[in-house]
């Protein structure tokens, strides 16, 4: 995954910044915040002027992470994933909570729960839901309970915009764990 830095800041998405800043500005319990800034976000997805040209840019080799803003204090960013067709993440968990909405194109997306080692048998995790989002769906969630794996499940580029209760560009990326265990 590569990360840029925007080029510049469309008025929209400096709009979008500062409704998602009311929310997290507010203080409340992370799945609350996540299930409101979803809220906010929806609304803009597949929308004209969103994006520049350059932050519509994919990669021939894996998704492409263009940070499109940080807050200052570090308690959100704003990132845009785009993915040429059968591109996708590890299964991985997140640091903080998250809101990703499709903005262009189809993105499946498989969960998992993970089933702790026993006496009998190893830690391994569980396929518990497979969901596809198309343009306008948001989906939030706040650790734990945030296992996942997301690709591009159409023809054609996908991008998804991701909300982040984290400094992204700081971090580098907004995973926590990827995990390599066996699954169903």
């Amino acid at each position: 995954m590569t990360t840029t830095t925007p080029a510049r800041t469309t008025a929209r998405m400096a709009a979008l910044v500062s409704e998602i800043r009311t929310v997290v500005n507010r203080g409340l319990a992370p799945d609350l915040t996540a299930y409101l800034v979803g809220e906010r976000l929806a609304p803009h997805l597949g929308t004209h002027g969103l994006l520049t040209a350059g932050q519509r840019e994919g990669h021939s080799d894996r998704y492409r992470q263009h940070i499109l803003h940080a807050e200052p204090d570090g308690s959100f960013s704003v990132v845009a994933l785009v993915w040429l067709p059968g591109q996708e993440t590890a299964i991985h968990d997140h640091v903080s909570w998250c809101v990703a909405g499709v903005h262009e194109g189809e993105e499946s997306e498989l969960r998992y729960r993970l089933a702790p080692a026993t006496a009998t048998d190893d830690a391994r995790l569980v396929a518990t839901e497979q969901v596809v989002n198309g343009v306008g769906d948001v989906c939030g969630f706040a650790p734990p309970g945030d296992i996942h794996k997301v690709r591009n499940s159409c023809s054609t580029k996908a991008i998804s915009l991701h909300v982040y209760g984290a400094d992204v560009a700081r971090l580098g990326s907004s995973v926590r764990r990827v995990y390599t265990l066996p699954s169903d």
